[in-house]
């Protein structure tokens, strides 16, 4: 055989083998919910939805004696429902406290890491703020949108609830818990705070870095423009980490699933949401 042939032949059978590794690695990971039956009830923070979704979605078609739900709130839903034995899963994005760990006995598993933007309306001029423009702008000390370089028009607030961890890591360390001003609209979601932001020309708000899309625009923060590779090696500072949370060490169902999540299987979904997947 010439060596070009030969060397094609080995190419095509890399690929192959690559191919068949793949589907077998991912057959692994489904393999684990063989046998397994019953509701899987996961709540809480808004950014881990896509994940979630996608991997129910996956589960449920290779077992159908499986039905998995998925239920918003924010972070400190899914600390209460989690803890109060509401649901078996409840998702934060941030860290659990001391007190909710010491009140509610739960075990986390981190297994992403995102960042929280800034976002204005795409029609907004203002490509680019700093740090402490944004802090002064929270905290109602600059209202007109000309006072960053923009159009003489107000700037209106939206912001998330305490319960929300974008909120949280965004005033930590972002506004290193400074003001909010009381003006500020608050929105339940990251979803609806693009839906907001998209529909006021006049609006700021924050959003977790792998909601991002065409309806709202992310301003350069402190000259850097903020995306999940900047979040993940530190160039970009306004980051956290996506966790799931369990009362107890997790069993049966909630056990399977956050394996899958964290394991190989889980990078696809992980990474297909906009996240950095945690090694």
């Amino acid at each position: 055989m010439p060596v070009s042939s030969l060397r094609r032949a080995c190419a095509l059978f890399a690929v192959a083998l690559s191919l068949v590794f793949a589907h077998t690695a991912v057959a692994a990971g489904l393999d684990a919910f063989t046998g397994l039956s019953g509701n899987l009830d996961i709540a809480g923070g808004t950014a881990h939805i896509p994940v979630m979704k996608d991997a129910a979605k996956a589960v449920m078609e290779a077992n159908p004696n499986i039905v998995i739900t998925i239920a918003a709130g924010g972070s400190g839903v899914g600390v209460q429902k989690a803890g109060e034995g509401l649901v078996a899963i409840g998702n934060t994005g941030r860290a659990l406290t001391d007190e909710e760990v010491a009140k509610y006995g739960l075990v986390s598993f981190p297994f992403a890491i995102d960042g929280v933007a800034v976002v204005v309306n795409p029609e907004n001029g203002v490509a680019a703020l700093t740090s402490q423009q944004v802090k002064d702008i929270f905290a109602g000390k600059i209202a007109n949108w000309k006072d960053v370089g923009g159009a003489d028009a107000a700037i209106t607030l939206y912001t998330r609830d305490e319960a929300s961890g974008t909120r949280e890591v965004f005033w930590e360390k972002l506004l290193k818990k400074g003001d909010v001003a009381a003006t500020a609209n608050v929105v339940a979601s990251n979803g609806a705070m693009k839906v907001a932001v998209a529909k006021d020309k006049g609006g700021i708000g924050y959003v977790s870095i792998g909601h991002l899309d065409a309806t709202v625009k992310a301003p350069a923060l402190d000259g850097v423009v903020p995306d999940q590779q900047k979040a993940s090696d530190g160039t970009y500072p306004v980051t956290r980490k996506l966790y799931m949370n369990t009362k107890g060490q997790p069993t049966g169902l909630a056990k399977a699933f956050i394996d899958y999540i964290t394991g190989p299987d889980g990078k696809t979904y992980i990474t297909a949401a906009g996240y950095i997947p945690l090694n």
